[in-house]
C-alpha cells in the first residue's frame, strides 16, 4: 500500500513540477511563438520527473505512465476552455506519451542502467518532443485566424499578437527546440539522479 501510495504521490508533484516549468499547454494564440521555451522547458522536466520516478520504483513504464497523468491533466484544462465558449482548437494537447514511451525503452532496453536512461532517454526525449509536437500545431486549421478571432483574457499585453507572421517561426523551431531539449535533458537528469542517490 505504501509503494502505490508513494507513485500516486511523486505522479501528482512531478505533474505540478512539470506544469510550472511554463506554460504546459498550447494555445494558439501564441503556440508558435512559445515553440521552443515550450520544447525545452517541458523536454526537460518530461525527463527529470520520470528518471526520479523511475529511480525510485525501479520499474520501466513508469514515464509513460507519468506522460499520460499529464496528459489527462491537459486534457481536462482543453475541456475547461471549451467549456468557456473557446473552439476545440483553441487549445492544443501537447504530444508526451510517445517520447516518454523511448524513455521507458532506453531504460528497459540497458537493463535498467540509470545512465544509459539519462544519456540515450533524454536525448530521445529532447529530440522526439519537438517534433511531435511540430506536427501536433500542424494539424490545427488555422491558429494565426483563431489568435485574433478569440483573444485570451489572461494574455500579458506583450504576448498579444500583433500582426500575423505568416512563415515566421514555421522553420527553425524544430531544430533548435530538439537541439537545446536534447542537450539539456542529460545534464538536469543526470543532477537528479545525483541527488536522489
Amino acid at each position: 500500500t505504501t509503494h502505490y501510495l508513494f507513485i500516486v504521490v511523486v505522479a501528482v508533484n512531478s505533474t505540478l513540477l512539470t506544469i510550472n516549468a511554463g506554460d504546459y499547454i498550447f494555445y494558439t494564440d501564441w503556440a508558435w511563438t512559445s515553440f521552443v521555451v515550450f520544447s525545452i522547458s517541458q523536454s526537460t522536466m518530461l525527463v527529470v520527473g520520470a528518471i526520479y520516478y523511475m529511480l525510485f520504483t525501479g520499474v520501466p513504464g513508469t514515464a509513460t505512465y507519468y506522460a499520460t497523468i499529464m496528459t489527462i491533466y491537459t486534457w481536462v484544462a482543453k475541456g475547461a476552455w471549451f467549456a468557456l465558449g473557446y473552439p476545440y482548437d483553441f487549445v492544443v494537447v501537447p504530444v508526451r506519451i510517445p517520447s516518454a514511451m523511448l524513455l521507458d525503452l532506453a531504460y528497459w532496453a540497458t537493463r535498467r542502467n540509470k545512465h544509459a536512461a539519462i544519456l540515450i532517454g533524454g536525448v530521445s526525449v529532447g529530440m522526439s518532443l519537438p517534433l511531435f509536437n511540430m506536427i501536433n500545431l500542424l494539424l490545427v486549421a488555422d491558429p494565426l485566424e483563431m489568435a485574433f478571432k478569440y483573444p485570451r483574457p489572461t494574455l500579458p499585453p506583450y504576448m498579444t499578437p500583433i500582426e500575423p507572421q505568416v512563415g515566421k517561426f514555421y522553420n527553425s523551431p524544430v531544430a533548435l527546440g530538439a537541439g537545446a531539449g536534447a542537450v539539456l535533458c542529460v545534464p538536469i537528469a543526470a543532477l537528479g539522479a545525483k541527488l536522489n542517490t
